[in-house]
Parts: structure tokens; sequence; C-alpha cells
């Protein structure tokens, strides 16, 4: 590490598949980030068993995000992308924090009771103390920036809390995280329901385009994208489905939206969404291509996976020998 290099981190779970949304939302940003940071990007598989998984499903996707990641144009080398259930410091440190963590923090986290709520016939204490564990993995590399939205800033105001009070009891332990404040990566709405993100977990399945779809998919959904019927390309809060499709087409393009508007002016919905769908599988097919490559050269993989566990460990590790110092445990001899 240089001195004077900041860290950030960030991570994705290995449950569903990740969707246009989540690429330009979060993943095409991180590439840009690793140019002016000492990167951290995790599969965070440990957050993905608060609700019940197939084992060898999990091993999968999280095989397949971690090569998604390096498909986007993550360098391997570069940032450090790894599993973090190969990284034991997240569980431990997870452990410690619970003990500095009150339940009343917790009983406040707005994404539990969602949670709960969707999977009522679950609710298990992991589920509870997710936010303890996401402390934990901001914490672990004394991460100085962390890119959130707002449904996360909850939890890193949290993570914020957590570690200005073990500070305060024991000394600077911690880098006191920031929210990442930069150049937003665009927030992708539903095609179905532009009111709400697009997701991964949403049961229409014309309602998000996933990174994987292939052409006539992709091209079929934007088709099929709601709209209004003023029959007017213009980027305005009135038309919610629109401007939707305006971000889309303005991400995969570069272009502004004024530039859109002026593209499309005169012109019917039919041919913005048939630019739309080709503007989107200009941006998926290179990664697709690159991702089905990387998928057959299973050594280069494997050896991404190892060299950064260690690497993330090494991290991990100088961090919680400070912190299992300070609160009390023994050392482990050197003989």
């Amino acid at each position: 590490m240089i001195d004077n290099e900041k860290v950030l981190f960030s991570g994705m779970q290995a449950t569903g598949n990740l969707t246009l949304g989540n690429y330009l939302g979060a993943l095409k940003n991180w590439v840009k980030l690793s140019d002016e940071y000492l990167c951290f990007y995790s599969v965070v598989d440990l957050h993905s068993i608060t609700v019940r998984q197939d084992p060898a499903e999990l091993r999968k996707r999280a095989r397949a995000l971690l090569t998604l990641y390096i498909a986007a144009g993550i360098d391997p080398f570069k940032a450090c992308i790894y599993f973090q259930s190969h990284v034991s410091g997240h569980a431990e440190l997870s452990w410690i924090l619970n003990c500095f963590t009150y339940m009343g923090e917790l009983n406040r986290m707005t994404q539990f009771k969602d949670k709960s709520a969707k999977h009522a016939d679950n609710i298990n204490a992991g589920l509870f103390t997710y936010p303890v564990l996401m402390a934990a993995d901001i914490l672990l590399y004394q991460a100085d920036v962390v890119p959130v939205g707002v449904d996360q800033m909850q939890h890193l105001e949290l993570t914020r809390d957590i570690a200005q009070r073990f500070n305060g009891i024991f000394g600077d332990i911690f880098t006191i995280p920031e929210a990442y404040i930069g150049k937003q990566g665009a927030k992708i709405m539903s095609l179905q329901d532009p009111s709400k993100k697009m997701s991964k977990s949403d049961e229409n399945p014309n309602a998000s385009i996933y990174l994987m779809d292939d052409t006539d998919t992709i091209m079929r959904k934007c088709k099929r994208a709601v709209t209004d019927s003023l029959a007017v390309v213009a980027y305005s809060d009135d038309q919610p489905g629109v401007k939707n499709l305006i971000d889309i087409y303005s991400s995969c393009t570069n272009k502004t939206p004024a530039e859109v508007e002026k593209e499309f002016e005169g012109k019917g919905y039919g041919d913005f969404k048939m630019a739309v769908g080709e503007s989107v599988v200009s941006v998926l097919k290179p990664l697709q291509d690159r991702y089905y490559e990387l998928s057959k050269d299973k050594a280069y993989i494997d050896k991404v996976i190892k060299e950064n566990a260690e690497k993330a460990d090494y991290y991990a590790q100088k961090t919680l020998r400070k912190v299992k110092k300070k609160v009390g445990f023994p050392e482990v001899p050197r003989i």
C-alpha cells in the first residue's frame, strides 16, 4: 500500500442475477475508482446466507460474480477482488463489533424490517446482526470511503457510530469511513414500474435487464418498457418511464439527457426504444464475450481467487491484530 493512498471498500451479494442497474449504477463506476483508490471489492457470500441458499448454486453464483467483476473491466491484480468467506477476519471482527453495538441501534435498521416481512419464516439472528457484519467488512480494511446508495446510508452511519465508540474506548484503531461522494452511477429504475429501482429479485421478468440477457431478450424488454401516451421523448419527472429510458441511453452512450432529447425530437417511442435496446446491447455484448472467455480459463480465475484472498487476508490481519490486543485477547507466543 502506498503512503497516503486512500482505501475504498464495496461488495455485492452472490444471489440473483446482476442487472443493468447494478452495472450502470455501481460496477461500471468501480472500474474507474480502481485508478483513484486502493480498492477492495468483495463477493459478500457471508451476507448471502441470511436467506436460505442452495449450496451448489451459491458456489456457482459466487464464482460467476467474481468473474463478472473482471469481465466488467476491473483489473484483479490492481484492485483486490475476493470472496468474503475466504477471509476469516470478517466473521472474527463482526463478533467483536457485536459486543460494541446496541440492540436499539439494530432495532432501528429499516432493512431488517423489510427483509423480515419478505422472509417471515426465517427471521434469524444473522438477519438482525447483518449491519454489524457490514461494519466489519468496511472497518477491517480501514476504508476511507464506501460507495453507498440511499438504502445503505443507514448502515454506513451505524458503521461510523460503532467505529467512533470503539475508538473512544481504545484509541484510534479504526478509520472513520465516509460515504463516497463523486460522480454517482446512474440510478436505473424498473422497466415496468419506474417508481422503483431495477431489481435482481423482481418477479416480473420484463422489469429488469440482466447482464447476461441475449440480444433478442434485451430488445424485447426495451420494446415492452412502460412509457406514456404523450409520445414525446422528454427528460421530465412527469414522464418517469421515458426519463428512465433516457437515463439508460445516456449511460450507455455517454450523451447528456438534453442531447438525447434533441436526438429524438419529433420521433416516436418505437424508434427511441429500439435505440435504447441497441445501446444496451453495445455495452453488454463485449462484457458477455469477456465473461465467457474468462469462464473457460479455470486456472486464471483460480489464481485470482487464491492471490486476492491472501492479499485481503494480509490487510485484514493487520487490523485484527490491533483490535484483539486492545480488547484483551492473549497473543500467540512466538517460540
